[in-house]
């Protein structure tokens, strides 16, 4: 069963400098139980996507509706049962932890009794109980993060949005919030997440990946990958300047990019093309040669994918 519903969908912004709405005829669904990623460059759209969903834009046209609610007609129905945190949550500063949970309870409508049953088990999920006086303020980025997290829990939605929520944490809290976002889904809460992160982008059921207002694809990551169409070839030289002006010679060189030390290369998936590879690569003096065969990952194909989508 579709969660999510999205046809036709346009939002426009009327002082917008672009000519191209913000997003233009999305189609999209999202199936019940899913963790869906949304993956684009900034300016793809996927804020404006997810306001739109929370009900905190409407649409310019077209259609979006979740569980059968629509976001232009019914959106009390959709902010009762869906939790939304933006990328910058506004926590309130001298209020506590458990102060800002209670606040956000009220907002929702959740009663005194439910709010002494919830927050307590909110508290632990989220690895803030031993912190539940002290004012959010005075919390680290990532506990900030978990506490965004939290309160955007507190009225069990069915539907949660989270809008880059691991931006600008570090490694470990990163960590931490997915692991969180792993308890909730096991508790059948349907997540759509949007990151920059190519490797967060790996751990979704489903992953829709936008450029200026488009969906270019939709498919699971295992799925994105195998699409990939060429074969990738990593090389290590020194000096590499030497290697880049080489590999102006090779007829069928699709892409470079430097990752790291070495020169990540698309060619087309074929013996030929690796063999007028290897033979240009023969011919220098360079010393630490490597050559080997790579797999594609997410980067590779949304590197991709957003190129075709610049030609079209």
């Amino acid at each position: 069963m579709n969660e999510i519903v999205i046809s036709s969908l346009v939002k426009a912004y009327p002082h917008q400098k672009s000519s191209s709405p913000a997003l233009d005829g999305l189609q999209l669904s999202i199936e019940a139980g899913c963790l869906f990623g949304l993956v684009g460059p900034d300016g793809a759209g996927k804020t404006t996507l997810m306001r739109v969903l929370a009900t905190v834009l409407l649409p310019t046209s077209g259609t979006a509706s979740i569980f059968g609610a629509d976001v232009r007609h019914d959106p009390e129905t959709i902010r009762r049962t869906t939790g939304y945190m933006p990328q910058n949550f506004s926590l309130y500063p001298d209020l506590s932890v458990e102060e800002n949970l209670r606040f956000f309870a009220e907002m929702q409508g959740v009663s005194t009794t439910e709010q002494n049953q919830r927050i307590p088990r909110l508290l632990d999920f989220a690895r803030l109980q031993e912190f539940r006086n002290r004012r959010s303020e005075h919390l680290s980025g990532g506990m900030r993060k978990k506490l965004a997290l939290a309160c955007a829990l507190i009225h069990n939605p069915s539907l949660l949005l989270l809008d880059e929520p691991t931006t600008g944490v570090d490694p470990v809290s990163r960590r931490e919030l997915w692991h969180l976002l792993t308890e909730v889904i096991g508790r059948g809460v349907t997540v759509v997440v949007s990151t920059p992160y190519m490797d967060e982008a790996e751990r979704c059921h489903m992953v829709g990946m936008l450029y200026q207002g488009h969906l270019l694809a939709q498919a699971t990551p295992q799925e994105l990958i195998a699409s990939f169409p060429y074969q990738l070839v990593e090389i290590r030289t020194e000096p590499a300047a030497s290697a880049r002006q080489a590999l102006e010679q090779l007829p069928d060189l699709i892409s470079w990019r430097m990752v790291g030390d070495r020169l990540r290369l698309a060619i087309p998936d074929a013996p030929l093309a690796l063999s007028q590879l290897r033979s240009i690569l023969s011919s220098l003096s360079a010393e630490s040669l490597l050559l080997r065969q790579a797999r594609p990952s997410m980067e590779d194909v949304f590197i991709h994918l957003s190129a075709e989508g610049r030609a079209s």
